[in-house]
């Protein structure tokens, strides 16, 4: 119910902002909440993650790559915006050059400070919302739901694990990787 209502500002935002932010730790479900808005917007989109290196060599020259969705006023989703901090002064320029809602859905794992600092030329044309590992509004408030919730953790992977064992083993290998 809360990923809806957050599916709903997110349209929302589009429909207002140029730029809309996705902020939230890893595995979160950032990329699947940006999936299901793509094909909800109403308008082609494209789709770069910047974590394939075939998507970063399309970076290569990012004002020319970019410029041309900004002609055919597409939705740019860019995953993992965190790797290319160099990018927000550049989409603060295409966002000017046609100032429009809905230019840019940027996907971010990194903390919203370091975000906010990276960003600072998109004030005024941006807007964050933040998603975070399930919570008790979204699972449930019986006791059950809430014994689930702290035993199992938020993370949908680990939460909705298809038994206690692959949960633990999930949450043993994602800690251990940090």
């Amino acid at each position: 119910m809360i990923e809806r209502k957050l599916q709903a500002k997110i349209l929302r935002s589009l429909e207002q902002f140029p730029v809309v932010g996705i902020l939230g730790s890893r595995q979160v479900g950032k990329t699947t909440l940006a999936k299901e808005i793509k094909n909800l917007i109403g308008k082609t989109s494209v789709y770069i993650d910047l974590e394939l290196p075939s998507d970063l060599n399309k970076l290569q020259d990012p004002e020319l790559y970019l410029s041309q969705f900004i002609v055919d006023d597409k939705l740019v989703i860019i995953d993992e915006v965190q790797r290319m901090p160099d990018l927000f002064p550049l989409l603060r320029s295409l966002v000017d050059r046609n100032r429009k809602p809905g230019r840019f859905l940027i996907l971010g794992s990194a903390s919203r400070d370091l975000i906010r600092q990276s960003s600072e030329t998109l004030a005024g044309r941006i807007i964050y919302h933040e998603l975070t590992p399930f919570n008790i509004n979204e699972v449930g408030k019986t006791r059950q739901d809430i014994k689930k919730l702290w035993l199992l953790g938020g993370y949908p992977e680990s939460y909705l694990a298809k038994d206690e064992d692959f949960s633990f083993t999930w949450r043993y290998a994602f800690i251990q990787t940090y």
